[in-house]
């Protein structure tokens, strides 16, 4: 019967073609084994709710032979609990379709009757038990992206329910064959529609938290990544493709720093595996987006004052290389201003990613009473990278190229070539690279809704892109006491702790 119910729901589904789509900075696609993720995390749960169902009650005129017409009544009728036996999800053009086949399933219920006349006044009651001997549900949801949020609507919904095995206790005998046969069939319907009303109530609220989603991802007191949902999500393959923003914005609000680390990220030798539950690629104006965005804030810059080897900064250990600075300024302390005069450029091919910096290096020498600049280099800096993940945090490393200078000023006379460029490469490795793979080990976080976390990622890059692809964990307490306490700790969203109570 699931196969059937299945069927006939894809059917729905394959009749409206997609629209177009337009291209995204991120796209993050959910494949078939992500479905099944989703699935066999939502469906136990969503059948957990349906215990203790009440179903509203019935009444009827039942005729009774030589009797006549006796008003009865079925009240009180719950579902005791259910299993689930199996279930499958399925992606059409449109929507996807989720269908179970539940087991164990039983109800309770009272039942009553009344017949008066003007000879005699006569009722009676007792209760009822209820085995149905196999169940099946179906339910095909859409998505659609409405104003950068994405909205979940119910397109069909169906239950069926095979056999029903009554068995009345209490009251007279002779009433119950009667009552089985005025009733039963009720009693089938109105469970399937307290089922069914269950489920849209349940995806309503799952509705309400997709709604709900953050549209901006802090990163720090600067930057913010813009989160939004463009163009409708697409159904194709036996996956979801989602289109989002992905661009950074200015935000004036500082993001917490997380210190999870899942484990190490592989480099995948060829595209990676097709079962992963998660693909997601950022395009390479997500990274330059975030680099102009720092740039205009003024961040590029930094005043390097200490390093580890100290007495670098010192005019004594140049006397050598460069005795005029020496002479004019003996034994003093300095300090270099490096400063992008650009943002940076990031771009992304088969197998690299490279950058380009072009950086101010200005060498100050500090007086005893003032600072006193003493010249000025002009850097073109290239440096290549790789990326990883770390908890659900995108990080990245780079490791110099090569490097162009040329003397912009200079107080201290015309330095020579080669002692520039020595000097030059001993503050590039020593202490730009350190400096920038302190921030890029940081990183920023991956559209990854919160109580998920990345699992076994692979990167891959391509022309302009880098994809990662992944599979997910859900964190679930140790209580497990309903869906309330577990999607409690997902977020503070109140539609989350709701979702299906």
């Amino acid at each position: 019967m699931v196969a059937r119910l299945l069927l006939l729901l894809l059917t729905l589904l394959f009749s409206t073609p997609s629209p177009a789509a337009a291209s995204p900075h991120i796209s993050a696609v959910i494949s078939q084994s992500g479905l099944d993720f989703a699935k066999d995390l939502l469906v136990p749960r969503a059948a957990d709710t349906l215990a203790h169902l009440s179903v509203p009650d019935i009444e009827r005129s039942v005729s009774i032979p030589i009797i006549g017409a006796v008003r009865t009544v079925a009240s009180r009728i719950v579902l005791g609990g259910v299993a689930v036996a199996n279930s499958t999800v399925a992606a059409g053009d449109t929507g996807v379709v989720v269908a179970a086949s539940l087991s164990s399933v039983n109800l309770t219920m009272e039942w009553s009757y009344s017949y008066s006349s003007w000879l005699v006044e006569i009722s009676d009651s007792g209760n009822a038990s209820i085995q149905v001997e196999g169940m099946d549900v179906g339910v095909s949801m859409g998505l659609k992206n409405e104003n950068g949020s994405l909205k979940l609507f119910v397109m069909e919904c169906g239950c069926y329910m095979k056999d029903l095995d009554i068995t009345l206790n209490g009251g007279s005998s002779w009433f119950y064959q009667g009552f089985i046969d005025a009733f039963s069939n009720h009693i089938r319907s109105s469970v399937e529609n307290a089922i069914t009303n269950k489920i849209v109530e349940s995806a309503s609220k799952l509705d309400h938290f997709l709604g709900g989603l953050p549209k901006e991802i802090n990163v720090d007191r600067v930057a913010a990544m813009n989160v939004t949902f463009v163009n409708d999500p697409r159904f194709i393959s036996s996956s979801v493709e989602f289109d989002i923003d992905g661009l950074f914005i200015p935000s004036d609000k500082t993001a917490p720093q997380s210190d999870i680390n899942f484990g190490d990220t592989k480099l995948a030798p060829a595209l990676g595996s097709s079962s992963n539950m998660l693909w997601i690629s950022l395009d390479e104006d997500v990274f330059n987006s975030v680099s102009a965005l720092y740039f205009k804030a003024g961040l590029l810059q930094h005043l390097v004052d200490k390093v580890p080897d100290q007495f670098l900064l010192n005019t004594a250990s140049w006397r050598f290389l460069i005795p005029r600075l020496y002479r004019k300024y003996p034994n003093k302390d300095m300090l270099l201003n490096i400063s992008a005069i650009s943002p940076p450029s990031v771009r992304i091919n088969v197998g690299r990613i490279d950058t380009t910096v072009d950086l101010d290096v200005i060498v100050i020498v500090l007086g005893s009473d003032d600072i006193v600049p003493v010249a000025c280099i002009s850097l073109s800096v290239a440096v290549s990278g790789r990326a990883s993940v770390s908890g659900n945090n995108l990080v990245g490393e780079v490791e110099l190229n090569y490097f162009s200078f040329d003397l912009k000023w200079s107080d201290i006379g015309k330095l020579h070539t080669g002692i520039v460029q020595s000097v030059m490469r001993i503050v590039l490795k020593n202490l730009f690279v350190p400096y920038v793979n302190s921030y890029l080990g940081q990183g920023f976080p991956l559209p990854i809704i919160k109580g998920f976390v990345i699992r076994d990622a692979y990167i891959l890059t391509s022309y302009s892109s880098i994809i990662v692809s992944s599979d997910v964990s859900f964190i679930e307490p140790m209580n497990r006491s309903g869906i309330k306490h577990v999607l409690g700790s997902v977020s503070e969203d109140p539609a989350v702790t709701m979702l299906f109570h």
